[in-house]
């Protein structure tokens, strides 16, 4: 089993702490669930690790912030959908990254983009069968709804994701038996 590393950890932790931060931001003006921002850095933080810790920090991240702030709340199942939606779509921007190092940014991300917001509107289409409600309205409100953050998440994540890698490029490697 592959350990993760310090600086996937640090990855994770940073990302992680700005999608708890973000929605609480974003929830102050009533822009939160139009504009997705817990997404922003989930969907950021695959580009710079590996999928496992990707994953894991997407699934844990919208439960963890229901239990802190009733955002996204647990009923109806909105966390637990968003938190296996981001799950998937980290994992699979991730292994994109880790297949095709050198593909576009926009290439990686738009195509998972839409992965995830099919797979969100599949679960809550399938919830409101099993809780026999009009499933077909409120997958339709779900697909319409999440369409302004995913632009946002399209102009966002892969100037941020390139700005980052060029700095990483730019910063000169740590000195033989320094402590980094």
């Amino acid at each position: 089993m592959a350990r993760v590393s310090a600086r996937e950890l640090a990855y994770s932790g940073l990302f992680g702490a700005a999608a708890l931060l973000l929605p609480v931001l974003f929830h102050l003006v009533r822009l939160g669930h139009v504009f997705l921002p817990m997404y922003l850095p989930l969907c950021t933080l695959p580009f710079f690790v590996r999928p496992l810790p990707a994953a894991v920090t997407a699934l844990l991240v919208p439960l963890l912030s229901g239990a802190l702030t009733g955002m996204p709340p647990f009923y109806p199942p909105v966390a637990l959908f968003m938190a296996l939606e981001l799950s998937a779509m980290a994992a699979l921007i991730a292994l994109a990254v880790r297949r095709w190092p050198a593909a576009n940014e926009w290439l990686v991300l738009v195509p998972v983009l839409l992965f995830g917001r099919v797979f969100y509107v599949a679960l809550v289409y399938a919830f409101s069968l099993a809780v026999r409600l009009p499933a077909g309205f409120l997958a339709g409100l779900s697909l319409l709804s999440g369409w302004p953050g995913i632009v946002l998440m399209v102009a966002v994540v892969p100037p941020v994701v390139r700005a980052a890698r060029g700095a990483a490029r730019r910063r000169p490697a740590p000195r033989e038996g320094s402590a980094e």
